[in-house]
């Protein structure tokens, strides 16, 4: 691996640890100040802060399935996503920086979500965005930084797409 591209992956994985420690930190202070259940109001009519445990995946799916399974799949499935990234990222396969910026972010949220399920066999949620009436599902900092990474990803492929067409429009 030639200089340059492992300075890279030494940003990049310090990029992903970073999200991976600010998420955890952020749930321990959670864990630790408030309650589950518990809300405080951060910005009102914006955001509050709410302490829930979400055993199911994203949004709150399958959280209220009583199979003994669904734990170790999605640690099996997050795990093997967190391979997968680190793989594409060590290698160079993650496109340009932008790219493998998006990706990083989504191994550090991807990192500290399984870590949860691994700990807690659930993922600790509390970030209550909404306006007026209408709620967004409860999240982490793990969530936005996948959401935020993936929107990277988006971003460069049309950036790509748009600059770099591979064959002529009819």
């Amino acid at each position: 691996m030639a200089d340059a591209s492992k300075s890279s992956w030494h940003g990049l994985a310090i990029l992903a640890f970073a999200v991976l420690a600010a998420d955890q930190a952020t749930k321990y202070a959670v864990e630790r100040f408030t309650v589950v259940g518990s809300s405080r109001v951060l910005i009102p009519g914006l955001v509050n802060l709410i302490h829930t445990s979400n055993p199911g995946v994203a949004f709150g799916l399958l959280a209220d399935s009583p199979t003994a399974w669904l734990a170790p799949v999605l640690i099996v499935f997050s795990v093997s996503v967190i391979v997968l990234l680190g793989w594409m990222l060590a290698t160079g396969r993650g496109g340009s920086l932008l790219g493998q910026c998006g990706l990083a972010l989504i191994l550090g949220g991807a990192a500290g979500n399984v870590l949860d399920r691994i700990m807690r066999r659930s993922v600790t949620d509390f970030i209550d965005f909404y306006v007026g009436s209408h709620h967004w599902y409860t999240f982490n900092l793990a969530d936005s930084a996948i959401v935020v990474g993936a929107a990277f990803v988006v971003l460069e492929l049309f950036w790509d797409w748009r600059h770099h067409p591979t064959h002529e429009r009819a």
